[in-house]
């Protein structure tokens, strides 16, 4: 039979049972052990219990039942010191499966890290990283070379601050229609012109400047 298990897997299955057997096996031990103590216990009572009721009428019963106290009590106490020897077994055998189970599950972790990292190296993360910040980089340039070239003409500024100019005029003008003040621009445009034409020659303030410059000048010829 034996063979036969070999030729399917089954001396490996067995292997690998066999901690859980022997626990198996010290537990069923430990518990009929733990059966046998108690009952040894009862016994005792009962013999204890005899003894001290035939004390004083019946000596002869009452040492008998002593000394099966007495068999019971090193029975007990065989029986005693073989569960704590199966109890440290059982706890040893406990301790080396999980000892086992550990470093098999330790070494199931570094089959799988050495799978993961494959042919990987430090060179090659070097290389990775150092193309990411190339690329990275690149994404940069592009993005600031869409952004900086506008498309289409150029805006005219001093055509902006005009039109903004016109604006601001035309709202002055709704407020001072609602208010019902007239411009000064407007008031300008509304004085008459002469001879329905624009007015000129020299303005008033200038003809007089020149009238006093040039009596000044005569002031000057007649001290001479």
């Amino acid at each position: 039979m034996s063979g036969v298990w070999g030729w399917f897997g089954g001396g490996a299955a067995q292997k690998k049972d066999s901690p859980k057997n022997a626990i198996l096996d010290l537990r069923s031990q430990l518990d009929m052990l733990q059966k046998r103590e108690k009952h040894l216990t009862t016994q005792m009572n009962e013999q204890d219990a005899i003894a001290r009721k035939n004390v004083n009428t019946n000596k002869n019963a009452a040492k008998a039942a002593l000394k099966r106290k007495k068999a019971h009590e090193h029975s007990l106490e065989q029986t005693a010191a073989q569960i704590g020897t199966l109890e440290q077994q059982i706890n040893a055998i406990e301790s080396a499966n999980i000892n086992r189970e550990t470093l098999a599950a330790m070494q199931r972790a570094g089959e799988a890290m050495k799978q993961i990292h494959g042919k990987l190296t430090v060179d090659k993360v070097d290389e990775t990283m150092a193309q990411l910040q190339e690329q990275n980089a690149l994404s940069e340039e592009i993005v600031n070379a869409i952004t900086s070239n506008q498309i289409g003409e150029p805006i005219d500024e001093e055509e902006l601050d005009e039109e903004l100019e016109a604006m601001q005029q035309e709202q002055l003008d709704e407020q001072m229609l609602k208010t019902g003040t007239v411009p000064v621009a407007d008031s300008l445009n509304r004085m008459p012109a002469v001879a329905n034409g624009e007015i000129k020659g020299k303005t008033p303030v200038a003809e007089e400047d020149d009238e006093e410059a040039e009596l000044r000048k005569l002031q000057a010829e007649m001290a001479m």
